[in-house]
């Protein structure tokens, strides 16, 4: 899942990426409304956390933007306003979800995980797939019963094969998807990742690399 969270906030930003980094989310982080908008609409993000009061251009100005372009992420509004009203005026501009401040961090990871769930095309709250299990909400994957110990982007790699239900899934949308934007497009981190996945799942094989295609899983 790759998140960016526009808050002005620096510290506040930085210690909420770094915890929903630990939560194996890609996190692109953004300090006014300019660069939010910015980076909003030049990646394909799955959840965009907005401050509503940020300098340059407001989160409200922001949220209306992407409405009008036709943006697909599902965005949820922050503020330090907790008046019935401000929530109702949040939502018509085009938000999802609305949380006040301050917050308790573990209500902030659920809601990011449903608007990540809506966002998507229904699937089983548990992937499996020739053998292999994964449980998003409990951030655990087995194979045969055998629990496997991955890391953050090996953990993402496979719930976005999983995820695909057979679907050839190419190396630069994992890159997209799993990593963020200090990824170099031109790393061999999608196939060291793949490679050292793959020797954890161990045999038989089950992930299958096409030609100049990508991978998948259950195909």
């Amino acid at each position: 899942m790759r998140v960016l969270l526009v808050e002005d906030d620096r510290e506040l930003a930085e210690a909420i990426g770094v915890g929903l980094r630990r939560e194996q989310m890609a996190v692109d982080l953004a300090f006014d409304g300019d660069a939010g908008l910015e980076r909003a609409l030049a990646y394909g993000y799955d959840v965009i956390v907005l401050d509503r009061d940020l300098p340059r251009t407001c989160g409200d100005d922001i949220c209306a933007h992407l409405v009008k372009q036709g943006c697909r992420c599902r965005v949820l509004m922050l503020t330090a306003a907790a008046t019935i009203e401000d929530r109702v005026d949040g939502l018509h501009l085009g938000a999802d979800d609305y949380l006040p401040k301050p917050f308790a961090f573990a209500e902030l990871v659920a809601r990011i995980r449903a608007l990540f769930r809506r966002a998507q095309p229904a699937l089983p709250p548990v992937l499996e797939s020739m053998g292999v299990r994964l449980d998003p909400a409990r951030r655990a994957a087995s194979r045969g019963g055998r629990p496997l110990e991955l890391g953050p982007k090996e953990f993402g790699a496979l719930e976005l094969l999983l995820a695909a239900q057979g679907r050839v899934v190419s190396a630069e949308e994992l890159l997209e998807r799993v990593w963020d934007e200090m990824a170099d497009p031109f790393t061999t981190s999608v196939k060291v990742t793949i490679s050292r996945l793959r020797r954890k799942l161990g045999d038989p094989p089950v992930i299958e690399t096409l030609s100049q295609a990508g991978y998948r899983i259950g195909g």
